[in-house]
């Protein structure tokens, strides 16, 4: 690593502990400000927020490596996540927003489920405890192992070093300025981001010669290159596009809209994170689509290595960073990736400890626990799903790699489909929202690791439908009639109205 890289690197990680630092002073006296910042974001940090940790490196490194690898027909994943975002602006945050706080201000969606459907046996709580428990713990040690792999790829480190000096910064600042911590690192994260990714495909068509001379170099290399359809099939586009499903049950995004001050402003919040996602998008598309040229026109050894491999190829942004700019820039666009992978591992790490203190913790081990119990309870959490993350990272295998990398289809399918029912459809019931989770659930596992014929379609498209056939006929079933939750409906759809005029 050059001294100016470093330099870079370590003042971005000094930024994100000064600011847990801050938010400790500011919004950490209970355990509710800890784990959800007191609902008191403002729309500019809600949407950059929930962009940088829904985003993880995916962004700087797998879309354009894949642009780069396949053409333009790798834009359907982000055609589809930029609708299934709007989407979760329009349908779910206002409603969520409002129905927490009036389902006895719930502050983590196991505990919304089971205040919304009055759930006294806590089963939804249990169960959707579980699978986040589970699946955000795998979630936040993959994080930690692009951190190493990040290190060692970009730096020349070593592995083992990359991984502890990633997850120890965001552990830091995580543990000691919680949730207010944790959304305004990603607020600064999504900032670099989205700069990196606009400056970077501009400097690149600029050295090459202009748009023109760009196109006309990435056509001769095949037509395909810049074509939607192309290189892709029919199943292939639908389950690109599937990726959107997921949105509506990602707990780490969906707490976001949880957490904001006043839910009029989601309405600013939707226009900013939509324009922040489309512009980073377009910055990941473009550059895998100019480095062809790039490399064509400069620097066709590297054009080999990065043609004979996919994972070579997800490189180009590191390529970029370090070939045309000085290194003291280079270090600040590759703090970027860094900022992505810190972004979902923090985001992540505390939706998981924030399950493990209030439906766990709160729910049976200590019922009366006093706020400063809680409070001390949600920072031992974080230390401790941290640890468990941490020691599955420094020895990563492919089983625990490959469950993680299915986690976003696990969730969309069995949090996805109730989300939207809890939130739309009046006569959901207990029964149908626990069988559509399980049913959801279990069927995204099943398409992933037993051998059957439909292995193209990606497992959210039918651990989605079936999770929601099952919560829907269920439901209309099992539904009785309760004049709590139905005032309680009324009541929000009523808000919803008047608030977001």
């Amino acid at each position: 690593m050059q001294i100016y890289e470093a330099i870079s690197i370590g003042l971005y990680m000094l930024l994100m502990i000064a600011i847990g630092i801050y938010s400790y002073r500011k919004s950490t006296s209970t355990s509710e400000e800890f784990l959800i910042g007191g609902r008191k974001l403002g729309p500019l940090v809600t949407a950059l927020s929930a962009g940088a940790a829904d985003m993880s490196g995916w962004l700087l490194m797998g879309l354009p490596g894949a642009m780069y690898f396949t053409g333009l027909s790798s834009a359907w994943i982000a055609i589809g996540l930029t609708i299934g975002a709007y989407l979760n602006y329009v349908l779910v945050a206002p409603r969520l927003r409002i129905y927490t706080e009036v389902a006895q201000n719930a502050i983590t969606l196991p505990v919304f489920f089971q205040n919304r459907y009055k759930d006294k046996q806590h089963i939804l709580k249990i169960t959707s405890s579980i699978f986040i428990l589970i699946f955000f713990t795998l979630y936040t040690s993959a994080g930690m192992v692009s951190g190493g792999k990040l290190f060692e790829s970009a730096f020349g480190m070593d592995y083992l070093t990359g991984v502890l000096v990633t997850s120890l910064v965001v552990i830091l600042y995580t543990f000691i300025g919680g949730f207010l911590a944790v959304s305004l690192t990603d607020f600064i994260q999504g900032t670099i981001m989205v700069v990196a990714l606009l400056i970077v495909p501009a400097v690149a068509i600029f050295e090459i010669g202009g748009t023109a001379d760009t196109i006309a170099l990435i056509q001769s290399k095949g037509d395909h290159y810049l074509s939607l359809f192309k290189g892709t099939t029919i199943i292939g586009i639908f389950s690109l596009l599937a990726w959107g499903l997921g949105y509506f049950g990602q707990p780490h995004i969906l707490v976001r809209f949880m957490a904001i001050d006043n839910p009029k402003d989601l309405i600013k919040a939707k226009n900013i994170g939509i324009s922040w996602m489309v512009l980073t998008v377009l910055g990941a598309l473009s550059i895998g689509l100019v480095g062809i040229a790039y490399l064509i026109k400069f620097d066709n050894s590297t054009m080999q290595i990065f043609d004979a491999s996919n994972r070579e190829a997800e490189t180009i942004f590191i390529y970029f960073a370090r070939g045309l700019f000085h290194p003291f820039v280079g270090g600040f666009l590759l703090s970027a990736i860094l900022a992505a992978v810190m972004s979902t591992i923090s985001s992540q790490l505390l939706v998981t400890s924030s399950s493990l203190t209030e439906d766990i913790y709160k729910a049976f081990i200590n019922r009366k626990a006093t706020p400063k119990n809680l409070l001390i309870a949600s920072r031992i959490s974080v230390l401790i799903v941290a640890v468990i993350a941490l020691a599955l990272s420094l020895q990563p295998r492919d089983n625990i790699l490959n469950l993680v990398g299915n986690a976003w289809a696990g969730f969309g399918a069995a949090f996805g489909p109730l989300v939207l029912l809890s939130l739309l459809y009046k006569k959901s019931s207990k029964a149908g929202a626990l069988t559509g989770m399980l049913v959801g659930g279990f069927t995204v596992l099943i398409w992933i690791y037993f051998e059957h014929p439909f292995k193209d379609w990606y497992e959210l498209i039918p651990g989605f439908t079936l999770s929601l056939i099952a919560h829907i006929v269920v439901s209309r079933f099992t539904y009785e009639p309760n004049l709590i939750v139905d005032n309680e409906f009324d009541e929000v759809e009523k808000m919803k109205k008047t608030v977001m005029k």
